[in-house]
């Protein structure tokens, strides 16, 4: 069982603000300060902390454990940010900014900010390729049409309309990758598998026509027919991947309520993220998180901007 720990043992571990950045330094710099501008390890600490916790010798610029990382410029207590990291990271189906606001003690619109501070460090580091066999399945995420008011009904039609796709693939190891996709034609599906399926590998699929040239990209090609009741054949199926959709969706219907497409490969990388680290323990997630920090910046501007 992966090694967790209750919001009453997260505050033992971390009474204070002062433990909080002592936490965040021993992993960072492992004991010794390094300038978060240069790099150089000739450094003294100031006095109260002021205007920063550390002065570079080299460069002679002030700088903290913050800087050079996601957290640049945020003047929120490193305690609150352990927090929101603990609590985005045992929420199985992620926590809204609204609850998120109430236990900080901060603005929905500081907490939503910091939630996708947050998101942006667990991006990007997917260049490998998944292993053994995959399954490939695309969704629609978005509301129902007759739950929408009447200015924003788009009238077309049913099922996908208004929706914005997600394309995923799941591995015999349980790993995930998913994003959300313009068009669900055989170019674009095609090109998911060649970028994250191994080479010349299984690829379990539905019927789902924009899949049939796959085996001409080399691939062994299995796919289920849904539509005629088969969800199982030959020991192939897709619902590892469908497992992964239904608890994306219940994110979304019970927690967040709406995932804005702008924002929408943050979410999806969220849910992807936790589930491929549910094994790990809450303070390995945690290290993990930190360790992504660096090099990771998002401005409320960039954000706000698309």
């Amino acid at each position: 069982m992966p090694d967790t720990f209750s919001t009453f043992e997260f505050f033992q571990k971390f009474p204070n603000e002062k433990s909080a950045r002592k936490f965040f330094e021993a992993r960072r710099w492992a004991g010794e300060s390094h300038c978060g501008h240069c790099g150089s390890i000739n450094v003294s600490e100031c006095k109260d902390h002021k205007p920063m916790a550390y002065r570079c010798k080299d460069c002679r610029k002030h700088f903290s454990v913050r800087t050079g990382t996601v957290l640049a410029e945020s003047r929120l207590p490193l305690l609150k940010w352990l927090l929101a990291i603990y609590m985005l990271t045992s929420a199985r189906k992620g926590i809204p900014s609204t609850q998120m606001a109430r236990e900080l003690g901060v603005t929905q619109k500081t907490a939503w900010f910091l939630a996708q501070r947050i998101r942006e460090t667990w991006m990007g580091g997917n260049d490998d390729k998944m292993d053994g066999q995959v399954q490939v399945d695309e969704t629609y995420v978005g509301g129902k049409e007759k739950n929408k008011h009447a200015d924003k009904k788009l009238n077309a039609s049913r099922g996908a309309v208004g929706k914005v796709a997600v394309v995923g693939m799941r591995d015999e190891q349980g790993q995930v990758r998913a994003m959300p996709v313009k068009q669900t034609n055989a170019a674009t599906l095609v090109k998911f598998v060649k970028d994250n399926a191994p080479e010349s590998g299984e690829v379990v699929t539905d019927e789902f026509r924009a899949y049939n040239g796959l085996a001409a990209q080399g691939f062994t090609h299995k796919t289920v027919r849904h539509s005629a009741g088969e969800y199982v054949r030959d020991m192939a199926h897709t619902n590892g991947i469908e497992s992964f959709w239904s608890l994306l969706k219940r994110g979304y219907i019970g927690v967040y309520h709406y995932m804005s497409e702008d924002h929408l490969h943050r979410y999806v990388n969220e849910f992807s993220f936790r589930h491929n680290t549910a094994k790990v323990g809450t303070l390995n997630f945690i290290n993990m998180t930190i360790d992504r920090m660096v090099d990771k910046r998002l401005t409320y501007k960039d954000l706000t901007n698309g």
